[in-house]
């Protein structure tokens, strides 16, 4: 795994040139130990967080972070990832109702919707930079402007062609990032919902691509057979054309054929 780990990092940073640390994620079961070096946000920041602010942490620090039941502020992210039971306040659809939809009953379809793990499926979110990271990812996850995504969902259909099929809810990228790409092992383009924006400082021009560790590979592959194809990051910009000035200028032309 250390050698994928690094063949995808090296083509990552040569192809879509991150702003930030690409990452690794791993959903850790009961009993499983963390790795040596990581950061728990209540035990080591005095802080509680959600999966978001979490990924923030690790993007832009370079820190490995793991999110446990103690760890995790918001409420949405423990019912998702099962670190607590659903309840029907939460099945119900009490918690989209009046915010981001208009009934119970339409927040209701959005939560059945919602990717879940199992109740106590998982003990820890584990997340840091694919470069540091000492465990066998579940996803990896990069962030990025909507040209470096593009970049990397043409790297994703490079072997089997066609269209790249991702779910939008505007709320809980979290579920969608790590759930949804463990669930489907399909890669996911990650549009970065209100509370990512608000908790994790996501910026306005940031999406994000989410893909699982088995399709490593096909976008390492892809970002190279793209990029020989023409597909580039930057993307380069059309420079052979002949431009138009202002009628003075060209009046300048004037002069120089009487001379």
């Amino acid at each position: 795994m250390t050698d994928i780990l690094k063949q995808l990092n090296d083509s990552l940073q040569k192809h879509v040139r991150p702003q930030c640390y690409p990452l690794a994620i791993r959903m850790v079961k009961p009993g499983e130990a963390l790795p040596d070096r990581v950061k728990r946000p209540f035990k080591d920041l005095g802080i509680k967080s959600a999966i978001c602010q979490g990924i923030g942490l690790a993007r832009r620090y370079g820190w490995t972070i793991a999110l446990g039941h103690e760890d995790i502020s918001c409420p949405l992210a423990k019912s998702a990832f099962g670190f607590e039971p659903l309840v029907e306040h939460f099945t119900d659809g009490c918690c989209c109702e009046g915010m981001y939809t208009e009934t119970a009953k339409a927040g209701a379809r959005t939560e059945h919707e919602l990717p879940k793990f199992s109740f106590r499926e998982y003990e820890y979110f584990l997340t840091a930079p694919i470069e540091r990271a000492d465990f066998e990812p579940d996803v990896f996850l990069l962030y990025g402007n909507s040209a470096q995504v593009m970049r990397l969902l043409a790297a994703s259909l490079w072997k089997s062609g066609g269209y790249l099929h991702s779910r939008f809810s505007s709320r809980l990228d979290c579920a969608d990032i790590c759930i949804e790409t463990m669930q489907t092992q399909k890669p996911q383009v990650i549009l970065p919902c209100y509370g990512d924006r608000l908790f994790g400082q996501t910026q306005d021009h940031e999406m994000a691509f989410a893909f699982p560790t088995a399709h490593a590979r096909e976008v390492i592959d892809g970002l190279e057979g793209t990029h020989k194809g023409g597909v580039r990051y930057p993307i380069p910009s059309y420079m052979r054309f002949t431009a138009e000035f202002p009628e003075k200028y060209q009046e300048l032309e004037k002069y120089w054929k009487e001379e």
